[in-house]
């Protein structure tokens, strides 16, 4: 079975709180944590996927997006 765009952000639709490589990898017998990581590191995305989900960004005091990067320590 092969990991998709498709598959992933069904995982990110669907899920209530935990949204982990471990946690999907769990989930989906027939996939690996490895697998998916290696999907997302080669994925790449695009400015047009943030204006899409920009709107539905709900602001709040107590809450964060955090954006790390690749290699950061």
């Amino acid at each position: 079975m092969k990991f998709s765009k498709l598959d992933y952000c069904q995982y990110l639709l669907s899920g209530q709180i935990n949204y982990t490589i471990t946690n999907l990898a769990d989930d989906i017998k027939k996939i690996s944590h490895d697998q998916i990581n290696r999907y997302l590191r080669a994925e790449k995305l695009s400015h047009r996927l943030w204006e899409n989900v920009k709107p539905l960004i709900q602001s709040h005091d107590q809450g964060y997006i955090i954006l790390d990067k690749r290699y950061s320590q």
